[in-house]
């Protein structure tokens, strides 16, 4: 489905949005629950990926397909390994089976793990022969996706004799590992993060336990750039969020401050409020913690005519798609001076915006919803705006109720 977004007629906006639980800690609570089915979990992500996740997790066929659910595939991956005696052939989308998932393999096998790859090498689909895992020590990269150490986190506590990793190199994502972490620690299990090595214990059983999921922050950014580009005085209040957020990308609390967007916080909830127009001339962040929002950062920077240095970016090169690169041509589309690295984007000032443009969206549910808050300036077109269902299942109902019109094209 494509669609056109016309300009908000109205931008002095004040709107209500129950935003759905965080995708990211709603799957790690899926295979925490299997693991300890003491625990229930409320708030639960609607997002396409979790719906997968859990479809994978209670299907009894031998091929299990995920999809675009990158972060299923990593989670299950370690998941599936330590399920004794069940075999699967684990798979996904084509763009699925071109991302790498070597690194994750390769340390599992080095803890005795039963994994070959079915088709390319480093590459899904992968056949998992679940087994007992003694071993309890292995290295793993730091600098490439958290994912991957956090699939490892996840089952830690289920290995007979506990886990210790040790991160090579620099560290990125850290939020997300302490994320998964944090929710460990919530389950009573002892785990210690020191310098460059974490350690997990074992644990048998946890204690009956409800686990309430956050809303998603990544899915609050899509506001922020509303708030951004709306008039002075607008506000959004948003549910269901709270000030001590596991999640990385509630730095986006500080990062609209310079767009002139200010957060309160109340039981529950958080309103954002359109305070002043922005004076930054030039906006440099380093967005290695909190990578899923650069397109949304961008995006605002574009519209609000603000120049951006954005680094620590090196992981979207290995996401839906490569992110760098389609941010870099389709804001060039509308008329943006913009340069990419393989780790960093680079924008300059500008003044217009061409309209009546179409978005690409790679299959990237964050392509789509990045750029939809650039209709409040100029008319759009979303190819493919369905793509936002891996994330946010009613996104465009609620670009609806702020008074976004969307015609079908």
């Amino acid at each position: 489905m494509d669609i056109l977004l016309n300009v908000l007629k109205d931008k002095k906006i004040n709107e209500k949005i129950i935003v759905s639980g965080s995708k990211s800690e709603s799957n790690r609570l899926l295979i925490l629950q299997q693991l300890f089915p003491e625990i229930s979990i409320e708030n639960l992500s609607d997002s396409d990926d979790s719906v997968h996740m859990q479809h994978a997790l209670s299907t009894k066929e031998e091929i299990v397909d995920i999809g675009h659910a990158g972060t299923a595939m990593r989670f299950l991956t370690s998941y599936f390994a330590v399920k004794e005696n069940r075999e699967v052939v684990l798979t996904g989308s084509q763009r699925m089976q071109n991302r790498p998932i070597a690194l994750l393999v390769n340390a599992l096998k080095d803890l005795g793990a039963e994994i070959v790859y079915e088709a390319k090498d480093g590459y899904p689909p992968i056949r998992i022969n679940g087994k007992k895992i003694v071993k309890n020590k292995v290295q793993i990269n730091g600098n490439v996706s958290s994912q991957y150490i956090s699939s490892l986190l996840l089952i830690a506590s289920k290995l007979e004799n506990g886990l210790e990793i040790e991160l090579l190199g620099k560290i990125t994502s850290i939020p997300y590992i302490n994320m998964t972490l944090s929710l460990l620690n919530q389950l009573d299990i002892d785990t210690r993060f020191e310098g460059n090595t974490i350690k997990v214990n074992s644990k048998k059983n946890a204690n009956t336990k409800t686990v309430v999921v956050e809303s998603d922050w990544s899915s609050a950014s899509y506001f922020y750039s509303i708030m951004a580009l709306s008039e002075i005085d607008s506000e959004i209040q948003l549910s269901a969020y709270k000030k001590e957020s596991l999640q990385g990308d509630s730095c986006l609390v500080e990062i609209y401050e310079h767009f002139g967007v200010s957060t309160t916080f109340g039981e529950n909830f958080i309103t954002l409020k359109k305070e002043k127009e922005s004076n930054q001339e030039t906006l440099e962040l380093d967005l290695k913690n909190a990578p899923d929002i650069a397109q949304t950062i961008a995006v605002t920077c574009f519209s609000e005519g603000i120049a951006c240095n954005l680094i620590g970016l090196h992981t979207l090169k290995i996401k839906e798609t490569d992110r760098l690169v389609a941010l870099n041509d389709e804001l060039t589309k509308l008329g943006a001076s913009i340069s990419v690295t393989d780790e960093s984007l680079f924008l300059k000032k500008s003044s217009k915006i061409k309209s009546n443009i179409a978005i690409e969206t790679y299959n990237d549910h964050r392509m789509a919803m990045a750029f939809a808050p650039l209709a409040l300036r100029v008319p759009i077109k979303i190819l493919d705006a369905e793509v936002v269902t891996k994330s946010y299942q009613k996104f465009w109902i609620d670009m609806q109720q702020i008074g976004i019109k969307i015609d079908e094209l």
